[in-house]
């Protein structure tokens, strides 16, 4: 059964930085993107950011500010988080689609890691 498990999260000051981690587990797979998503109390789950083939792109909230990387020997995907704001108080999701050997994909979500901005 794969699993993602995330981690970093914490509380930080208005400005600093937290990097998120994130591993894929539990058996043989190929992984066709991962991404990183968050919501916020009383809001909808949005994206943040996401590698897929060499690429990364990002929310315009996020952009410039916060970096998405990925390592494919160890299945897993981080992402640094600078010049934090308040406003990027959120649960944290890591996603990944997964190929099938049919060529269609899945996805698997993480369990979410809590990111706190305040002074």
């Amino acid at each position: 059964q794969v699993q993602l498990v995330e981690s970093g999260g914490g509380l930080v000051q208005p400005g600093g930085s937290l990097k998120l981690s994130c591993v894929a587990s539990g058996g043989v797979f190929s992984i066709k993107a991962m991404a990183w998503y968050r919501q916020a109390p009383g809001k909808e789950r949005e994206f943040v950011a996401q590698v897929i083939r060499g690429r990364s792109n990002y929310s315009d909230s996020v952009s410039g500010r916060f970096t998405i990387s990925r390592d494919n020997v160890r299945n897993s995907v981080y992402l640094q988080m600078n010049n934090l704001k308040p406003e990027d108080t959120a649960v944290y999701y890591c996603k990944a689609d997964f190929w099938r050997v049919s060529g269609s994909t899945y996805t698997h979500w993480g369990q979410g890691t809590q990111v706190t901005v305040s002074s």
